[in-house]
Parts: C-alpha cells; structure tokens; sequence
C-alpha cells in the first residue's frame, strides 16, 4: 500500500507539472510578439519602426525568422546631421533608406552569448549584403555601442545600439523633388547635373540615344552610377569604341523601361516580377528586402525629370 501511494503521488505530480507547462505555453503565447511588435511595445524605436514602415520593410521583419536586429533608438537617429532623418524619408531616397535599415539585419539569430566570443575585427555580413565588423568582443558593432542585449521576440533578437549604422558605398542623398525642374529638364539633363552619372552619359552619346532620351517618353532609367561602371574595368573603353556601337545600345536599352515607373509602383509588383525594356529584353524585380533589378541594387529612387524617371543602380546589368 506503501508503494501504491508513492506512485499515485507521482501521477499527481506528473499532472500538475504538465499543467503548469501548459499554463507556460498559454502565457508565452498569449504574450508572444514579432520583432516590429516588440520596438514598438519598447517606446524607444517609434524613428526606426516609422523608417521600417517607409521602407516597405515591416511585412519582412513581422515574417522573416531566426533575425537579429541591432536597432538604434530614437536618440540615436536624432543625432545623424542636420536634415538627414528628413531627407532619408522622402520617397526618392527610399532605395538608400532600405539599404541603412537592411545594414542592421543578420540573417541569422545572434544571441549576447555569442556576441561575448566574437573577436576583434570579426564580421557578419548583413541583409543589406554588406558586413558589419564586431569590436571589443562584441560590445561594439561599426561606430556604435550595444547597449542592451537578447530582447528577444517570436521570430529573432533585438541588440540596442546608440547609433545609426551607415553602410559603405551609401550614395549621396536626394533633395526633395524639384516640381520645376522635372517640368523643365529632360532624363540626359537631370543625369548630368547629378554628377554621378559621366560614364553613363558619355555611353548614351557614344550610342547615338541622347536624343531619344530627350525626347518625349515618358522613360524609366536604371541609371549605373560611375563607380558601378569602373567595376567593368576595361571593358568600359571597349563598349566605347565605334565598332561596338550595337552591343553598348544594346545593354543601355537593357537599362530603359518604355513607360514611367515610379518606386510606388515598383513595390506593387510581384517578388521576382520581370518586366520588359526598350532592348526587348527583360529584367526581374525584387521588392521584398533590399530593392534590387537583376542583381543590381536599387540605392536611390525617383530621380525626376520632364519625361521620366530614373533610378540609381550600383552596377551594370547585362542582357542575356
């Protein structure tokens, strides 16, 4: 009889731990919340999680798993310089908003734990493609401090930072778009006050399409910035030379949609969309994340002009 109660006890002991570990995933549940939930409970973030939702990244932080977000608060978004946190929201910087926020996103669930074994010097590549360097084992990423670590969410980990993280190769924000200048100056025009954009200028006379790109449209330009043409080193010179003239309209056609399609428009597209150009060809859209056309990343938006607009990429796109 002894050992018949001891074993009824244990059944009720069995019962009640099971039901206490029931009540616990009732009450995880229950206060269960994703990452954008979670910054915005804090009431700290009300900078980020309004960037988050400009970006047209909020659908990604709510759905993504396993992430670690280093989230800088509302004071460190005040301290960027003057007019940066008004110029970064205007809809045509949005390709340079999404490339900022995307640079403090890592793929992959990065506990303090893990953060304590990080050597110096050690990098983790970003959403964003870019990597972000560790230092003082962890407790510092970039140019800023984590200052609180593991605010941990249903779909990943929040680390609080006290600064904005800017990625390298972040192109020179827009201004407010000019109504009177894009009444008055045509996509050639606009492209050459940018300043950015010699190569490509000097490309679209060597193929005989500044008229065209003067004329009436309205276009879309995917427009490569300088530097995104010095990555093709010698062929650049080559494109150049008369004998090539059909194979440079070629891929600069490639870089011209027939119709004006404003970044709005782009994020209403379907993942993967791909959408056919001047050349005839077409090119594939990807609006979830980093903004990209093909391979090449979207880093600034809604460049207008008198007959189109452009958009700035940072790198060639070939047809194939």
């Amino acid at each position: 009889m002894m050992f018949r109660h001891r074993h009824e006890g244990g059944e009720t002991q069995m019962k009640t731990l099971q039901t206490l570990i029931l009540l616990g995933a009732t009450v995880a549940s229950a206060n269960a919340a994703d990452i954008v939930d979670t910054a915005v409970k804090a009431g700290n973030f009300k900078t980020l999680v309004a960037a988050v939702q400009k970006a047209g990244l909020e659908s990604s932080l709510r759905k993504g798993t396993n992430l670690t977000v280093f989230a800088p608060t509302d004071a460190a978004f005040a301290a960027l310089p003057k007019g940066t946190l008004e110029k970064l929201i205007q809809p045509n910087n949005k390709g340079a908003l999404t490339q900022i926020l995307t640079f403090h996103v890592l793929p992959k669930e990065v506990l303090g734990a893990n953060l304590d074994r990080v050597k110096s010097k050690t990098s983790f590549e970003t959403l964003n493609g870019a990597s972000l360097n560790f230092e003082k084992r962890g407790s510092k990423i970039g140019n800023a401090r984590i200052v609180t670590r593991d605010i941990l969410t249903d779909n990943g980990v929040i680390h609080v930072i006290d600064a904005v993280l800017l990625p390298p190769n972040l192109p020179k924000l827009n201004e407010a778009p000019d109504t009177e200048a894009r009444e008055s100056s045509n996509l050639v025009e606009v492209a050459e006050g940018a300043g950015q954009f010699k190569t490509l200028i000097k490309a679209v006379e060597a193929a005989g399409l500044a008229k065209t790109l003067m004329g009436d449209g309205p276009f879309t330009v995917f427009a490569p910035t300088d530097e995104a043409f010095a990555k093709l080193g010698h062929t650049v010179s080559d494109l150049l030379k008369p004998q090539n003239r059909d194979t440079l309209t070629s891929i600069l056609t490639y870089h011209v949609l027939p119709t004006e399609v404003l970044a709005a428009n782009v994020l209403r597209l379907q993942d993967g969309a791909h959408v056919k150009t001047v050349n005839g060809k077409t090119v594939r859209i990807r609006n979830k994340g980093t903004l990209r056309v093909n391979n090449s990343r979207i880093i600034a938006t809604d460049v207008l002009a008198s007959n189109g607009v452009i958009h700035v990429i940072d790198a060639v796109l070939m047809p194939h």
